[in-house]
């Protein structure tokens, strides 16, 4: 097989329109071969928190990073480029500080701690977003021509706190968030933490999440200079032809959806589903796959492209490769997959919200509580040909349950559990217990 060149835009926080640009969308989507219906399953590779295998931040290097895909791509004699935002705790000196570099790359420039926008610690004062971008861009007149490269860039945007570059201060002033589907509807026969928001809610919550909205899309227009920028550099090089580039994001986002502000940590669909664009060999243009893709199948899927066989290395996820581009690789898809959350609180009450009590966090704007330490749950997503199903049961004192028909009800307003033969909850629930306990080939084999 040939050796495949890739470059992955990994941006953090997901917006769900291709690069947020509503002014020229359609000819920038056309840079893209294949869209994928993609999910982010838990936090098991990289997040926004630094979760790395189920650590907070710090574990990572007693023995993850080790196994990490490049890796597996460095000895086999690709130049390997990172820059962006690694690791919410990366930097810090129980981390390993900031000389730690993790094994595989060739060149290394990640943020020290968590999303800033300027007065980051890399030691240059420009924007991040066009930093990532000139480093890359240096990578690739720099690189050796004799061997493959391999470029992870991470631009912290739309991640708060929001800092648009100069230029783009003043766009998108008439935008709001969009008023469909969950938006402002009540949470009835959710998770309590679903239950606790005003509805309707206070103009003060609508007027925080709107602006919001808008400075989130300002920030994506630099990772939009940032795509087009590379790209350009690419045909320059001789090269876009053969690179396999990826767009995606780490998590989803709500703005709005059952009174819920603005955050990333509940069960639905606006939350764990998240854009995934690919372009590269082999990929026919302005395709839609239907078929689920997870966070954990990114890093199979790109050893399979470099030509290392998948199976000698033992991981959860599975390439798809084989969707993308059929004529490269015959391929099975997943019929479901597991969706897991640890919820994470304060010890101690909130001073601008006493009435809440200790257990809670993300309490803004008006004492709304986007998280707890039992805001924990695992997920069985069932998508297939026949049925479109979310099971879901919570880590707390009343085991709640939550079931969605989502060809019915795509927005996830009814939790239909009582509804549901107990005989199918029974399915689902030895279903979750196996997709909790497997590991590598035998999660393939859970039925």
């Amino acid at each position: 097989m040939a050796v495949w060149i890739m470059l992955m835009f990994f941006i953090f926080t997901g917006c769900f329109k291709l690069l947020c640009d509503g002014s020229d969308s359609a000819e920038k989507v056309s840079l893209f071969g294949s869209s994928v219906i993609a999910y982010s399953p838990c936090l098991l590779i990289i997040d926004a928190y630094g979760e790395l295998v189920r650590g907070r931040g710090s574990e990572g290097k007693k023995g993850p990073e080790a196994n990490a895909f490049p890796v597996y791509l460095n000895k086999h004699k690709y130049q390997t480029f990172f820059a962006g935002k690694y690791l919410n705790q990366y930097g810090k000196k129980e981390a390993g500080d900031v000389g730690h570099v993790p094994p595989g790359w060739d060149q290394w420039f990640a943020l020290v701690g968590n999303s800033q926008y300027y007065n980051y610690t890399l030691y240059e004062t420009d924007y991040l977003t066009d930093l990532i971008t000139n480093r890359s861009l240096r990578f690739l007149d720099d690189r050796s021509p004799q061997h493959p490269f391999f470029l992870m860039l991470c631009p912290p945007a739309p991640h708060s706190p929001w800092t648009a570059a100069p230029q783009y201060q003043k766009e998108f002033v008439d935008v709001k968030a969009p008023r469909d589907g969950s938006f402002d509807k009540p949470g009835k026969d959710k998770h309590w933490l679903l239950r606790q928001p005003v509805n309707p809610m206070p103009n003060s919550s609508i007027t925080y999440l709107d602006n919001a909205y808008r400075k989130r899309w300002q920030t994506l227009l630099s990772v939009d200079d940032m795509v087009e920028m590379l790209v350009k550099k690419l045909e320059s090089i001789k090269e876009l032809n053969n690179t396999y580039i990826f767009y995606t994001s780490d998590n989803g986002y709500h703005t709005g959806q059952f009174s819920l502000p603005i955050d990333k940590r509940q069960l639905y669909e606006f939350d764990i589903r998240i854009p995934l664009m690919v372009r590269g060999p082999g990929i026919k243009p302005n395709q839609t796959l239907q078929a689920p893709v997870l966070h954990i199948d990114l890093a199979p899927t790109i050893l399979d492209i470099s030509g290392i066989n998948v199976s000698s290395v033992n991981v959860d996820g599975q390439s798809f490769l084989s969707q993308m581009a059929p004529s490269l690789r015959n391929g099975t898809t997943r019929p479901f997959f597991l969706v897991e959350y640890s919820g994470e609180g304060n010890p101690t009450t909130d001073p601008a919200c006493p009435r809440l009590g200790p257990g809670l966090s993300q309490c803004f704007p008006d004492c709304v509580c986007e998280d707890a330490y039992n805001n924990t749950y695992a997920c069985v997503r069932t998508l297939n040909s026949k049925h479109n199903l979310q099971y879901c049961e919570f880590a707390d004192t009343e085991s709640f349950v939550e079931v969605y028909n989502l060809t019915s009800d795509p927005h996830q307003l009814e939790n239909i559990l009582k509804k549901v033969d107990p005989s199918v909850l029974q399915v689902m629930n030895q279903r979750l217990i196996k997709l909790q306990s497997c590991v590598g080939d035998s999660c393939r084999d859970v039925k």
